[in-house]
């Protein structure tokens, strides 16, 4: 899909493509989307997950159909309304939907996160909620949808065991990540890999604010000597945050990695721009830690 917003770096905006299912108006990031097709009949999976569709193969390429009503638990959708295809963590997976109304551009300031009184912030599957022309949009977790059908598909913890006995390190590690669930899997995943001194923020702005403080105090070096970003996250994403300090001479040299389910082809090619060190895909843990290891020093 066609979008101006990938022509541009660390605007701290995004496009969002509003679409319906069941009544109620939800949103997902364009960058993910790689297509939008009127629905066609899939090919039922055997003992697979409930919220699985089927197959089809559109273009000679196999793709898996989900149905996002089910996911949602409002039934179960019939024939007809379209299929979002998508690209994110290397997988095409097409998410039945019963319309798709237009394209938002908004800023990540304008995302609200909910709060742990609407969801279990490990098990929710929302990413934010925007006010859309009067409406509220739930911008839903898809990362954390295919997860929930399919663990495979999520962070390979188990790559770090393949790593063996490591040593220690106290190198200081700023990490930015939404998701509480991934935040704490990736700071549970770099303890085990040897990496002692790790500092969590939820989004960039987070992120950031750390950084200008240990700037202003004259401790950055003690506190960030690496960091580890997302890309999607409210108030401020990851492309805004490296722009911001890639840009400022006194953290410039800091190396920057980019971890994120959107690490494609143009996503690479706008982290290069902004000056990001190295970009990764979430289930990419393993090489997570080597690119770490070769951007800081560190020695197994």
């Amino acid at each position: 899909m066609e979008t101006k917003i990938l022509l541009e770096n660390g605007t701290n905006e995004l496009e969002v493509l509003e679409f319906e299912v069941a009544g109620y108006a939800y949103g997902i990031n364009v960058a993910k989307v790689k297509e939008i097709i009127p629905y066609q009949e899939t090919v039922p999976v055997p003992h697979s997950h409930p919220s699985i569709e089927g197959i089809f193969m559109p273009r000679d390429t196999l793709i898996t159909a989900i149905d996002l009503r089910n996911c949602l638990e409002r039934g179960t959708s019939k024939p007809g309304g379209l299929f979002i295809v998508t690209n994110f963590n290397k997988l095409d997976i097409a998410f039945h939907v019963d319309s798709v109304e237009r394209i938002h551009r908004v800023s990540w300031e304008d995302i609200i996160k909910p709060g742990a009184t609407l969801f279990n912030e490990e098990k929710g599957i929302t990413t934010g909620i925007v006010k859309l022309e009067g409406k509220l949009v739930i911008i839903l977790d898809f990362e954390k949808i295919v997860t929930d059908i399919n663990p495979e598909t999520g962070l390979r913890v188990s790559e770090i065991d393949e790593l063996g006995t490591r040593s220690r390190s106290d190198i200081p590690i700023l990490i930015a990540e939404d998701s509480v669930l991934l935040n704490r899997l990736i700071v549970t995943s770099l303890k085990k890999a040897g990496y002692n001194n790790l500092t969590r923020t939820y989004n960039g702005q987070e992120a950031y604010d750390l950084i200008t403080e240990y700037k202003d105090m004259g401790i950055l070096k003690e506190h960030v000597q690496c960091i580890i970003t997302d890309i999607e996250m409210p108030v401020m994403d990851g492309h805004r945050l490296i722009k911001l300090v890639k840009s400022d001479e006194a953290t410039k040299h800091i190396p920057v990695i980019i971890f994120s389910s959107l690490v494609n082809d143009d996503m690479k090619r706008k982290g290069e721009s902004l000056g990001a060190n190295a970009q990764l895909s979430k289930p990419e843990i393993g090489n997570l830690v080597r690119v770490i290891d070769g951007l800081v020093g560190h020695k197994e």
